[in-house]
């Protein structure tokens, strides 16, 4: 279920981007991410990002969702922005709404709310409203390098050489959207 809680998450947050120039890039370094809601609660993990890889990521994760998405409005407000958008994943129609407040330099909350509706899988929510909190904890460890994941368990993942291993851009049919667990 935690598989499900992120991979909703991610769906929407891939599809969501209009353009790499509508979503701030991060500030290079140690982010701590925390997802709460969703079917099991909360997972926190780690990413490791420089302006290069959290830019390619972005714009490629916006550049696969433009294409099935019939709806897209982004809006800045005083405290960050709002996404609302209309898309087709994996032929399915997903309604979401995103309210990101705070600063991509040291703390940002991302508000998600999803309703996939209609006839869905048995055990698959079709309305999930997930928060994520990111922190940004300094630079990243020694061991770590731009496009790490530290996954709920302690496991790593590098998302660019995922990415790269199935042959696509990260969001591109074949490759890796941003975030995404891995198999």
């Amino acid at each position: 279920m935690i598989r499900i809680a992120l991979f909703a998450a991610t769906a929407v947050l891939v599809a969501a981007p209009a353009t790499a120039q509508d979503m701030p890039t991060r500030k290079a370094g140690l982010w701590e991410i925390k997802m709460g809601g969703g079917p099991q609660g909360g997972v926190t993990m780690q990413q490791c990002t420089d302006a290069a890889t959290d830019k390619a990521l972005t714009s490629s994760a916006g550049a696969a969702g433009q294409q099935d998405c019939s709806k897209r409005d982004i809006k800045k407000t005083s405290s960050g922005m709002v996404i609302d958008s209309v898309c087709t994943i994996a032929g399915r129609s997903i309604n979401s709404h995103i309210e990101v407040t705070g600063s991509f330099d040291s703390a940002y909350t991302m508000t998600i709310s999803s309703d996939a509706g209609g006839a869905r899988p048995a055990g698959v929510p079709g309305q999930i409203t997930v928060t994520m909190d990111a922190k940004w904890l300094g630079a990243c460890k020694a061991d770590q390098r731009p496009g790490d994941m530290i996954m709920p368990g302690g496991m790593k993942i590098n998302v660019t050489d995922m990415q790269r291993l199935r042959g696509g851009a990260p969001g591109a049919p074949g490759g890796v959207p941003p975030g995404a667990p891995q198999r």
